[in-house]
């Protein structure tokens, strides 16, 4: 009966071993999408083309500090002498609140903006980790946008009769002047020199009319009509626009490459796409909730194919206009749609159709047509200026300011244009804003009612009748980000105190891209050396230690990622201590158990009292080490707290893998088979 008992004890104990094993190994499991979540992502995605939908299971990447990835570093005076000195500070933490969130809507993933108060200088420091276009990230945060609504003035005089033949006669001239010009370039003329003799651009006609290289995204005009031509091929014809002919020479094309890493290069890509919208967004009746509109759409997912795309769209979309351009979204890079969908056309197969993508239209099925990479042109001109009304009138006043301005709009939101699905702003005023938008429509019915955004018409529509409601919208050529951008703006309002850049500087990575792997290297083989220590030294327990360890690891870079800790060189530092730390607790448990076993201890009573007397002097170092870390939490900035951070992270994580990890590997190892074979503990037997 004594022999059954102790039997079913040990039973129980090795069963209750195993479960705290299988636990264990369930909050690996948990965690291994975040601590691994590049490959982990990958596999969501393939899973996702195959099921037709997304499982949103998708995980963050780690958050790399300012000195990792490199970024901008701007420095802001404030301007506080119209503030009561009282409300200064709170004025400065207002500005930096309004920053904070303009940054945030720009994108840049943890900025760091902090305040700094001295004798007579109120100032703002902005860290943007990762900011490629530190131009626009300095005009997103100094700038409030300018928000205007004017009615007509005075029409535009006509021209007199001498006036007509005189821009008739000049752009005759200027006509016979070009095709000389292109009969010479066409007999083999010299085209630089031809631009020398012949072009109106004084800003390039001394460079042989070279223009330098342009993209689409300042010249698309330019880039429609060049960009299908040879190296070397200038216009057969003449190129005529409003104000001017001109005559085009591609002299160089070459792929655009991403700005931090040459050798990834920008992509383009042709798409189409379904929507499918539920009550509940704003523009959106189908009478359909977000569940019955999913179901909907997966549906359609498995009907869909590419021959029968287009005749989905116009029987099924919700977007307005969807049936005459049949979801036809054309070319787009990167930054011009917004991200889940931009994400999924960009990662998908050409002539294939995405899994169900959400976005706060609704949900899309997206048919990649084509996909091409983005270029970018070296072009020369040959310019002829002609004459129209507006040069010979000279500038003139067509819009007269009204009372109305952006300091009476309440929210700004991004709708569609019911007629062709373009991208608008919506505008939604105030009491007093509503009011005088009912007036100005009132006096201006059947004339034009402009938008001025920074001193330029955005829109300029006619007024049909009163508009009472407080709502206006602004339209216009642009996309759906550049649309996501501007209500941003609008929404982030203005400064409470005027701001002045000071200094901006541009900060590449502390560590290159060949450092920072070169480090990581030396760190790889820096582990495997402890490594091997641990092995040859303890040997069982060593190997056990390195599982603990690599364990360690995987839960702790989970958490980093799970906690939106960002990551920097001193945070690294931390890190790698924390791991050093890690060792020495296995190091003291090991130790312990070594003696306890060379004492005659059996097995378990020798593992027992090695973790409980080497738990005190875990515990109190790795608590003086936490108090210390805390201080430097609460009362230091920048890399000394990233530093603390990390380490007090990584020694609480420590203290859980050395003291369960450790502790149940170890239990679970120590069978009767091993209890005479003390040399796998690194002990020698003893008679």
């Amino acid at each position: 009966m004594s022999k059954f008992l102790s039997k079913l004890f040990k039973d129980n104990e090795r069963n209750k071993l195993w479960s705290n094993f299988t636990l264990i190994l369930l909050l690996l499991l948990f965690l291994s999408p975040f601590a691994i979540s590049s490959y982990y992502n990958k596999g969501m995605e393939w899973v996702d083309s195959k099921v037709g939908f997304s499982l949103a299971t998708t995980t963050p990447g780690f958050k790399l500090g300012l000195d990792l990835q490199g970024g901008a570093h701007l420095v802001y005076r404030a301007d506080v002498s119209q503030v009561e000195s009282s409300d200064r500070s709170s004025a400065l933490e207002g500005a930096r609140d309004v920053i904070e969130q303009r940054v945030n809507a720009f994108g840049v993933g943890e900025p760091v903006i902090q305040t700094s108060i001295s004798p007579g200088e109120y100032r703002l420091i902005v860290e943007l980790a990762g900011v490629k276009d530190i131009n626009e990230a300095i005009k997103m945060i100094g700038e409030t946008p300018l928000l205007e609504f004017k009615e007509m003035d005075n029409a535009l005089p006509d021209l007199s009769d001498d006036q007509k033949a005189e821009m008739s006669t000049y752009n005759l001239l200027a006509k016979n002047k070009a095709d000389e010009a292109l009969e010479k370039l066409i007999a083999d003329g010299d085209f630089s020199e031809l631009a020398v003799e012949y072009s109106d651009d004084t800003n390039t006609k001394d460079a042989g009319g070279s223009m330098g290289w342009i993209s689409s995204d300042e010249n698309a005009r330019i880039v429609g009509i060049i960009s299908e031509y040879e190296n070397g091929q200038s216009s057969a014809s003449l190129v005529e626009s409003d104000d001017a002919y001109e005559i085009f020479k591609l002299d160089d094309k070459r792929e655009v490459v991403d700005a931090f890493d040459e050798t990834k290069k920008e992509k383009e890509v042709k798409a189409s796409h379904l929507l499918l919208c539920y009550d509940g967004i704003e523009g959106c009746e189908t009478g359909l909730s977000k569940e019955d509109t999913y179901k909907k759409i997966k549906e359609i997912k498995e009907e869909a194919n590419p021959d029968n795309f287009a005749s989905l769209v116009k029987e099924y979309s919700t977007e307005p206009g969807a049936a005459s351009r049949e979801g036809d979204l054309g070319w787009f890079r990167q930054g011009m749609m917004l991200k889940p969908f931009e994400d999924a056309a960009f990662e998908q197969e050409i002539g294939t159709i995405s899994y169900v993508v959400e976005t706060q239209f609704g949900y899309h099925l997206i048919y990649k047509q084509d996909e091409r990479n983005l270029m970018e042109y070296n072009v020369s001109r040959i310019l002829f200026n002609k004459k129209t009304k507006e040069s010979i009138l000279g500038p003139q006043t067509e819009w007269k300011n009204t009372e109305l301005s952006g300091k009476n709009l309440d929210k700004a939101i991004v709708t569609r244009n019911p007629n062709d699905g373009s991208p608008e702003v919506s505008l939604q005023f105030d009491g007093e804003g509503a009011d005088m938008f009912a007036d100005i429509t009132t006096r201006n019915v059947g004339k034009q009612v402009a938008i001025f955004l920074d001193g330029r018409v955005i829109s300029a529509p006619t007024v049909n009748e009163k508009i009472t409601g407080g709502r206006a919208v602004i339209s216009g050529n642009f996309g759906i980000q550049e649309a996501q951008t501007l209500s941003q703006r609008l929404n982030a309002g203005a400064l409470p105190l005027p701001i002045e850049l000071i200094s901006q500087q541009t900060v590449g990575p502390t560590l290159g891209k060949q450092s920072l792997m070169s480090s990581l290297k030396a760190g790889f083989i820096g582990l495997l050396l402890v490594a091997l220590f641990m092995i040859l030294y303890y040997r069982l327990p060593g190997i056990v230690a390195v599982i603990a360890l690599l364990a360690y690891g995987f839960m702790l870079l989970a958490i980093l990622k799970i906690l939106n800790v960002t990551l920097t060189l001193s945070g690294l530092a931390g890190f790698i201590l924390s791991i050093g730390m890690a060792v020495d607790a296995n190091v003291l448990i090991f130790e312990r158990l070594k003696e306890e076993i060379k004492r005659g201890q059996p097995m378990s009573r020798a593992l027992a009292l090695a973790f409980d007397r080497a738990w005190l002097s875990i515990r109190d170092g790795n608590i003086s080490t936490l108090i210390t870390c805390f201080i430097l939490i609460f009362f230091s900035t920048g890399t000394v707290r990233g530093f603390a951070i990390t380490l007090s992270l990584g020694v609480i994580v420590s203290m859980f893998s050395s003291m369960i990890i450790t502790k149940n590997l170890l239990y679970l190892t120590s069978t009767d088979w091993l209890k005479n074979k003390t040399w796998l503990y690194g002990v020698k037997k003893t008679n």
